[in-house]
């Protein structure tokens, strides 16, 4: 979406609230022994409390409140009842609607004690997004955001899964235009103030660059079984640094 009043702002902000509101959530929960889908239930105590429902199961049917992925799973992880270990990788990927918005946010979190990869593959995530962020103002092209990504995670030894973009977001969960995580000549489109983006670099220890879906048919993984890291904010387009509004 394009917010063009402060009415639509302010709802993009609520939005917002309650998915930095679970990701903090859910973030203190993580520890060894407990479950993702003992996680998936308390996202639902915390969308309860704003009023606000699951977006992917509104929309596409989705059996979960949240998104949980463990280790080599990438994205739109079903939460299981294995328990959590020391080491795991956990991505947690929060889309709720509030009030007829629609704000998308995403975090890995290792399972203390982690590995030294598994924290530069974390770290790198979230520089990827960042390095993004430099870069996505209004009246540069949407490829100078992915530009930006695949060189960031390039120089820290780690893959992006180039099948995955980002995405615009707002008034449903998947706008356009679509947000590449690596440079593609053909994502020309200026961005403008206004323009609500989810920019979500999803990176892996692994060299392919393809994930697959498992036999759960929502479950996104890499093919040759590298951990996977995914970070991710709903950022408005500005003249200057992006608003971030789930932080």
């Amino acid at each position: 979406m394009t917010i063009n009043t402060d009415s639509e702002l302010q709802g993009m902000r609520r939005a917002g609230q309650v998915v930095a509101e679970t990701l903090q959530a859910l973030k203190a929960a993580i520890r060894p022994g407990v479950t993702p889908a003992e996680l998936d239930a308390l996202a639902g105590e915390v969308f309860r409390q704003y009023g606000a429902s699951s977006a992917p199961r509104m929309t596409y049917d989705a059996p979960v409140n949240v998104f949980i992925s463990v280790n080599q799973d990438v994205v739109h992880g079903l939460p299981t009842r294995r328990a959590l270990m020391a080491g795991d990788v956990v991505s947690i990927d929060v889309t709720p609607f509030v009030d007829g918005y629609i704000a998308d946010a995403a975090v890995t979190v290792a399972v203390p004690p982690a590995t030294p990869v598994v924290m530069r593959l974390i770290e790198c995530s979230e520089a990827a997004f960042q390095a993004g962020m430099d870069v996505a103002q209004a009246g540069r092209p949407v490829h100078d955001i992915g530009r930006a990504i695949e060189k960031e995670v390039k120089h820290r030894g780690f893959t992006v899964l180039r099948e995955l973009f980002g995405h615009g977001v707002g008034l449903a969960i998947h706008e356009e235009p679509n947000v590449p995580n690596y440079y593609r000549s053909v994502d020309r489109k200026k961005l403008h103030e206004g323009l609500v983006l989810a920019v979500e670099p999803m990176v892996s220890t692994g060299r392919s660059q393809r994930v697959k879906t498992l036999r759960d048919g929502w479950t996104l993984s890499t093919t040759d079984g590298g951990l996977a890291a995914h970070f991710e904010h709903t950022v408005m387009i500005t003249k200057d640094r992006p608003l971030i509004l789930t932080a």
